[in-house]
């Protein structure tokens, strides 16, 4: 079990839940309104302690792509395997969602592969 701390709020989360997934265990109605597929960036987070040092390559293609490589994460393409401490910017309540998005997959879409941060740019296919 790791111990997660959203907004001030903790609790202990199954080892290699998904981020979103372990975020909405706490009940905070964290966005994902493209399901879990690292394509709309409402599940993002900003990292107040833990944040992990690899990436997906479809996390930092859309976050490069967004201007937001640097300033958030997305929590559909992390796994909560250590404890962290996070603040969930974009939520049903202060986006006045009618609902935070069609429910995320239990394991990471599209399937993962990590990369060092430091890395994973030169894994990433230009566009044509």
């Amino acid at each position: 079990m790791s111990k997660l701390t959203v907004d001030g709020q903790s609790a202990n989360v199954p080892d290699d839940q998904r981020l979103v997934l372990a975020i909405e265990s706490l009940g905070v109605p964290i966005g994902h309104r493209c399901g879990g597929f690292a394509r709309c960036t409402t599940c993002r987070v900003e990292f107040i302690s833990g944040e992990p040092d690899t990436m997906t390559i479809a996390e930092y293609a859309v976050l490069s792509t967004r201007d937001l490589l640097g300033k958030a994460r997305l929590s559909c393409q992390i796994v909560a395997d250590h404890d962290m401490s996070v603040h969930a910017l974009m939520t049903k309540d202060n986006q006045e969602w009618d609902s935070t998005g069609p429910a995320p997959e239990p394991t990471v879409t599209p399937e993962a592969v990590w990369f060092p941060k430091s890395e994973v740019a030169s894994k990433v296919t230009p566009p044509a």
